[in-house]
């Protein structure tokens, strides 16, 4: 699986970016409000807390991360798991947040297409294919840490996603409205809609994928990849 939770790898180095237009840095996304750094032992146990719930969803699926099961998993307090979280959602939040500074470190300063160093329109539909295999992968994760709707789009990895995308859209089409074209291009990529395409009508990731492309290839006008 390319982006699959796995709290024991460790994060990759952050290049520099190198890129125009304002590339965004590196988000620091899954701390608590109030929690710029963690000591070292600190850090640890969140990492160990995060691996515990690692492997609930993996043995019981996502309705079985609670913070009970966590705290019993990780053989903890139960205040323990809320006092670094805050709540079930803001774990779930963390789980993903480490995926998501994966994918990040990937678009910022992985290997072409998806990084830096392909053209901008073969960066623009890798991405897209990206982020559609990471969210598809981690459906069920994804969908029941959505935040609320009124934080759904200010969320830090939700803002490095978007804005990264804006900047290569400005590059491809410079004479277009690009931050609005990127909340739409985004659209397509929800994962709630993603779960109504691949479970509820079973479309192929294939299919969605080609979708993905042809999309890009209409608001870029330019030609599909042969």
């Amino acid at each position: 699986m390319l982006y699959a939770v796995d709290m024991s790898s460790a994060l990759p180095p952050f290049p520099k970016p190198e890129e125009p237009f304002a590339t965004p840095s590196l988000l620091e996304v899954g701390m608590a409000p109030g929690e710029p750094g963690l000591r070292a032992d600190a850090a640890r146990n969140r990492a160990r807390l995060l691996e515990a719930a690692a492997r609930l969803i993996a043995e019981h699926g996502v309705a079985g991360v609670t913070m009970e099961a966590v705290a019993a998993a990780a053989d903890v307090g139960k205040g323990t798991v809320f006092r670094r979280f805050g709540d079930r959602t803001g774990l779930l939040m963390a789980l993903l947040d480490h995926s998501a500074r994966r994918l990040q470190a990937d678009f910022l300063g992985g290997p072409p297409p998806l990084g830096p160093g392909a053209p901008p329109l073969e960066r623009l539909r890798a991405f897209g294919v990206a982020v559609l295999y990471r969210t598809a992968e981690q459906l069920d994760l994804q969908l029941a840490a959505q935040p609320d709707p009124t934080r759904r789009f200010i969320h830090p990895a939700a803002g490095a996603l978007r804005a990264h995308l804006t900047m290569l859209l400005r590059q491809t089409v410079p004479d277009g409205d690009c931050d609005l074209l990127a909340h739409t291009l985004l659209a397509s990529l929800d994962p709630a809609l993603i779960h109504h395409l691949t479970r509820q009508c079973e479309m192929p990731m294939e299919r969605l994928e080609a979708a993905w492309l042809d999309l890009v290839a209409r608001v870029t006008r330019t030609d599909p990849p042969g």
